[in-house]
């Protein structure tokens, strides 16, 4: 440009695929780090928000165990392929869930504590424990586990993190919010089905 001005790079940021991004990371560009985990934090803060049960947080609380997930994630960034948008925020989830669970089991054997529950919300019930019930997150999981890899995304996506069906077509490639609709409908009568079979 004549005046020596740089064109401001917002514009492209905002538009960076999460796949853009890893590549990135991986090249070694720490920009990119932070503007993926700008990008995912808030959606996995809701998520977490009131799943490790407060007898578990001695010394960790959500938000540290939100923090140390992503890190566990990005020192993974390497074997990690992301075939759609929302393959990755799975991914984070899963690692985080994960995270939870080691948690309560820390918790657990720490002396003089009481028991604690398998359930994963504290009082105050999760997303997924107010749709589906905290005696069925279990059943949940598993079933979850039998849909396809875009099915899988696609109901996390809409269930656990509320996006919109166009959010949800972005993220997945999907031609529209309609077909994003169809793959949340099928993902979500399979994952049904597969409950009902199991009781």
């Amino acid at each position: 440009m004549p005046d020596g001005h740089t064109p401001d790079p917002a514009p492209r940021r905002a538009t960076e695929s999460t796949a853009t991004l890893l590549e990135l990371i991986r090249a070694g560009d720490p920009a990119a780090t932070e503007r993926l985990v700008n990008r995912c934090l808030p959606a996995l803060r809701r998520w977490a928000h009131g799943r490790l049960p407060w007898k578990a947080r001695g010394m960790v609380d959500t938000d540290d165990l939100v923090q140390v997930s992503v890190l566990r994630a990005l020192e993974q960034v390497g074997r990690f392929e992301p075939h759609r948008e929302g393959a990755f925020l799975a991914y984070l989830r899963r690692i985080l869930l994960n995270s939870v669970r080691d948690e309560i089991r820390r918790a657990r054997r720490r002396p003089g504590s009481e028991e604690l529950s398998d359930d994963l919300a504290d009082t105050a019930p999760g997303v997924i424990e107010q749709v589906i019930g905290r005696e069925t997150v279990e059943a949940y999981e598993a079933a979850l586990a039998t849909l396809t890899e875009i099915q899988q995304e696609a109901v996390i996506l809409r269930v656990e993190f509320g996006y919109s069906f166009l959010e949800i077509a972005a993220a997945l490639g999907s031609p529209s919010a309609n077909a994003a609709r169809m793959t949340v409908a099928r993902g979500l009568v399979r994952l049904a089905e597969v409950m009902n079979a199991r009781r």
